[in-house]
């Protein structure tokens, strides 16, 4: 069952959130299956795997996301931002995508699961302008490392921070960082019941 699978992440992450929550990830996870079908909104087509590479994958990143204030750029199907919000009640956040079917889905779900703490943009990340700068930048699609840095430290607080989501420790990526003003940090994380590498590259002021 999903909700087991889901569980079993929680325990291995430390992470406690209530049934409501965890109700609402699943339901998810379900539309996510549902809309892929006619959409193509993600290559994993199994649910299981659903919940472990976008759920799970997505839960482990909770710990590093600072201050209230997140952007996700190239939300894509809502990932990691959907959950994010789901789970930070108190945040608020943007999830930004240039893919209308991809909004499209991602405004259904806030809909559907009655999200009032976050918002869906359909826009190019060159285009954007926020209203206010944001405490973290996050994403988990972009290719290059300096070009999101470059597109995205004009939307960070001075006091925020940039995160990217990887695989394998991006080695090169982080060489071409050479003309930055933020300090840069890797941290490797465990996603559980997958064996496959993870790590967070964070880019910061401090």
């Amino acid at each position: 069952m999903l909700s087991h699978t889901l569980q079993q992440g929680l325990r291995a992450l430390a992470l406690e959130l209530s049934p409501q929550v965890q109700a609402q990830l699943i339901r998810y996870v379900e539309l996510l299956q549902k809309w892929n079908q006619a959409y193509n909104l993600t290559a994993i087509r199994d649910p299981q795997d659903m919940v472990v590479k976008h759920l799970l994958d997505s839960l482990a990143v909770l710990p590093y996301i600072q201050g209230t204030h997140f952007l996700d750029v190239g939300t894509g199907a809502g990932l990691p931002g959907l959950v994010i919000a789901l789970c930070m009640p108190n945040y608020t956040g943007v999830l930004l995508d240039s893919n209308v079917k991809k909004t499209r889905f991602v405004q259904q779900v806030i809909g559907e699961l009655q999200l009032s703490n976050v918002s869906v943009v359909h826009q190019r990340i060159e285009d954007y302008q926020p209203i206010k700068l944001f405490d973290t930048v996050i994403s988990r699609a972009y290719s290059s490392l300096a070009l999101f840095y470059h597109q995205t430290m004009p939307l960070c607080k001075p006091t925020g921070q940039i995160i990217a989501m990887k695989g394998a420790l991006p080695t090169n990526e982080i060489a071409e960082l050479t003309d930055i003003s933020m300090t840069i940090k890797t941290i490797p994380l465990s996603v559980p019941l997958l064996n496959a590498e993870r790590h967070l590259v964070v880019l910061s002021h401090g």
